[in-house]
């Protein structure tokens, strides 16, 4: 079978890059990445555009997670995630250019003491049960599923975004790396972690979703986990409390958090079809809630931008090199780097470096063939590459040359 092609640099392919848009402002950030609106200036159209500093990712040893990010990405195309649209390079960063949802994160607001009613949470759990059985019939487990990394869009729709841990699983095979966010991290993680058991699956994801709508509807999460807890503490709290639900809350709503917040794996409600037979939810038309013709009963305020505005302010006074500047800064650098006072690199860094650009994945999803109105079929299992895609990308790790080139850290 024909495999869908990976775009590299240097193979003629008409690619994209930095200087194709325009910076209109700063609007997040990350441990090693940052995100700016951007404007495509022969299109006008508005994105995201996530961008990667690759010295510190290499130093982080975080590389082999955005290339994990990409190629997962590069094969998905859904209206309840965050879809790619480019991916690109330059001598500084990684760049990845996605749909740009304005109506900010489900954490934000949270914390803005936004209350979210029981019918807003189950629109929520519907939208995101047709994301999450698309992503499992291509064999992903996205692991981080939470508030943090669910949008919203201007209507109030929303989306998963954050594919930096997701894994690829082939068949009956199951994941065993400890992955994910811990307070929303399913029970079998943790045992996995402690005593090697049989690993996890896709029911992982639906477990954070239980907890993730817990924690809309109350304010809070079911279980008392930070990201300092220790493992067998988590452990012994699943083994001895029981999750408290309110009783302002409907017997539908409960009984559907009950299914998805079941500690056995193989109990728990953890696919499409268990969601769509749950009584609770058999007056929805599915339909209209992939289409997005069902109003979400929380809508974003239009009127401002839905995220922390000292984004914008870090960027503009203390980033050493900021964004807006780097044009400038890049054709110094090349001038710079043709004399003798030129500053070298260590050599492991400067071969890290070079093994990044070589590999690194570049992406136009305006120019692939589109099939069936639907983006490129890389990891779809029924589509051309869906027996080979997965080999590539497996727990835990992405078996790329990167993987050994650079896999020990990497410091300047």
């Amino acid at each position: 079978m024909d495999e869908v092609p990976v775009l590299r640099e240097g193979k003629g392919t008409p690619t994209v890059n930095f200087d194709h848009f325009q910076i209109l402002r700063a609007i997040g950030k990350g441990s090693f990445g940052k995100v700016c609106i951007v404007r495509k200036r022969d299109t006008r159209k508005t994105y995201a555009m996530k961008y990667m500093n690759k010295r510190k990712c290499i130093e982080r040893d975080e590389v082999r997670n955005v290339f994990r990010e990409l190629q997962i990405m590069q094969g998905l195309e859904h209206p309840f995630l965050v879809n790619l649209w480019y991916s690109f390079q330059d001598e500084e960063d990684m760049f990845m250019v996605v749909d740009l949802l304005l109506g900010g994160d489900l954490r934000y607001h949270l914390q803005q003491n936004v209350h979210f009613t029981e019918s807003a949470v189950k629109l929520y759990i519907c939208e995101l049960a047709l994301a999450l059985d698309y992503l499992q019939r291509r064999h992903i487990i996205h692991r981080d599923i939470k508030p943090d990394n669910i949008l919203l869009d201007e209507h109030g729709h929303v989306h998963i975004t954050d594919f930096n841990i997701a894994t690829v699983v082939k068949g009956a095979e199951k994941a065993s790396s400890m992955a994910g966010t811990k307070p929303y991290m399913a029970p079998e993680v943790f045992q996995a972690y402690v005593d090697g058991g049989p690993g996890y699956s896709y029911p992982v994801d639906w477990w954070s979703l239980g907890v993730t709508a817990y924690e809309l509807l109350r304010g809070w999460r079911p279980y008392e986990i930070h990201s300092a807890t220790p493992v067998d503490e988590i452990l012994g709290m699943f083994k001895a409390e029981r999750v408290h639900y309110s009783s302002t809350w409907g017997k539908g709503t409960v009984a559907l958090l009950r299914k998805l917040l079941t500690k056995d794996p193989e109990s728990r409600l953890s696919s499409l079809s268990d969601i769509q037979s749950s009584p609770y939810l058999a007056d929805m038309n599915w339909d209209a809630v992939f289409e997005k013709t069902l109003a979400p009963s929380f809508v974003p305020n239009k009127g401002r931008l839905n995220c922390d505005p000292t984004f914008e302010l870090e960027e503009m006074i203390l980033e050493s090199k900021p964004l807006h500047k780097k044009k400038k800064r890049l054709a110094k650098n090349r001038s710079r780097d043709g004399t003798k006072d030129s500053c070298p690199l260590n050599g492991h860094l400067q071969q890290c470096l070079e093994t990044v650009r070589k590999e690194f994945i570049i992406f136009n999803r305006e120019k692939l063939p589109r099939q069936q109105g639907q983006g490129c079929q890389l990891l779809d299992p029924e589509g051309p590459a869906g027996s080979q895609a997965p080999d590539k990308l497996q727990d835990g790790h992405n078996n790329n040359v990167l993987g050994h080139a650079c896999s020990r850290s990497c410091s300047s």
